[in-house]
Parts: structure tokens; sequence; C-alpha cells
């Protein structure tokens, strides 16, 4: 067994790591937790200490990339110009992030935006979809969006910017310019909040959408275990 190619007590990073960079070679689905444990220089039982099973490391892998992807989100909604005077700003540069990060990092973004990714007693923060929440409140809070037609509204957002990611990561809408990606991405962004914005009247039978992570924090909520 190779020596010193991680640090003593790192181990589990370490598999994390090299699970990132098999994502990146062959995909989201055709490496192994041998593999992984081959590229770190330990043996697939040293592994199993910290993961029971290649799911488990793939779940531990998404966990961690939506935690950094919740955290770049974030930068980019407080770093962003502008937002003074236009209070789209912030959810347009959050848009613009998700867009990049998966045109940038198509394989990690295939792994961890599917179903199954992430289990009921993930616990990921910040939360994409908590970022995304918040910079939602924050914009309905400032009378820039009407109160009534806040909830579930991250669920159009999300659907709008996601939508124009995968389409473009799948090369079913082609954009060569970063630069024109961006635009498109604003038009998305404000037209969905645009849209958002000149509803008259709460759908009192609209059935409230919701995801995983929703799931997971109203059982919180509600005090039930995970």
């Amino acid at each position: 067994m190779a020596k010193g190619r991680y640090h003593h007590g790192d181990l589990r990073s370490a598999l994390l790591d090299a699970a990132e960079t098999l994502v990146r070679e062959r995909g989201a689905d055709d490496w192994s937790l041998r593999e992984a444990s081959a590229r770190v220089g330990v043996s697939p039982s040293a592994a199993y200490h910290h993961f029971a099973s290649r799911d488990a490391l793939v779940r531990a892998l998404s966990e961690r990339t939506l935690a950094w992807l919740g955290t770049r989100l974030g930068q980019e909604c407080e770093h962003v110009a502008g937002q003074a005077d236009d209070p789209q700003r912030r959810l347009i540069a959050l848009g613009r992030g998700y867009v990049t990060w998966a045109l940038d990092d198509p394989a990690m973004a295939r792994l961890v935006l599917r179903g199954g990714a992430t289990g009921p007693d993930s616990a990921i923060s910040p939360h994409p979809h908590d970022v995304l929440s918040a910079e939602l409140d924050r914009l309905a809070e400032a009378g820039d969006l009407p109160a009534f037609t806040r909830p579930g509204a991250e669920f159009v957002l999300w659907a709008a910017i996601h939508g124009l990611a995968v389409l473009l990561a799948d090369g079913l809408v082609r954009i060569d310019d970063p630069a024109a990606v961006d635009a498109q991405t604003e038009r998305v962004v404000r037209a969905a909040l645009n849209g958002l914005a000149r509803e008259t009247s709460p759908a009192a039978d609209r059935q409230a959408a919701r995801s995983a992570h929703t799931e997971r924090l109203a059982r919180r909520t509600a005090g039930e275990p995970h």
C-alpha cells in the first residue's frame, strides 16, 4: 500500500477528493469505491471505515458540493455591483453563478442535481435552496415582490435557472460567448421575477411544490425524526 498520499486522520476528505476527480474523469456513475481507495493509496477495507458503500460516498460528496455551491452563490449575491439601484441584481448574480458552475463542472452538477443525491438525514449548510429563499425573502420584504407571490417562488426561479443550465450543458441551446450566457441568464431571471410580480392574486388551489431539502426542513420544524 502506498504511503503518504493523504494527511494522517484525513482519509475521509482524501476519499471525497478522489471521488470528485473520478467523477470529472468518467462521469457520475462509471467508477467505484475500490477505485477511489486506490487513488488515495489505501485498501477498500480502510475506506469502509468511513463509507459503507459507494452510494454513501456519493451522498457525502453531493452534500459537500452543495454546501460549497451554497457558499459560492451567497458570495455572488453579496458582491454583485449595482444592487442598491436594482433589487433584482442579487438574484441575477445567483442565477449566473449557478449556470456558470453547471457549465464549468458538468459532471459534478449531474451527480448532485439528481434524485437521490442526498438523503433524509443530509446536513447541508448553506444549502443553495436556502440561499435562493433568503434572497426572495429580501426582495419581498423590500416590496419588490408581492408578498402573496412569495410562497413557492423559489421553485419558479430554480426551474428557470436550472432549465437554462441543463439546456446549455446538454447542447440543446448553444451560446458560445460567456458574456452572452450571462445576458441570457439575466433575461431568464428577470422574466421569472417580473412574471411573479404580475400575478394579481394568490392561487388558492395551487399545490405547494416540494423538494428533498424542503421536506427535510418541514420534518425538522415539526420535530419529527429525520
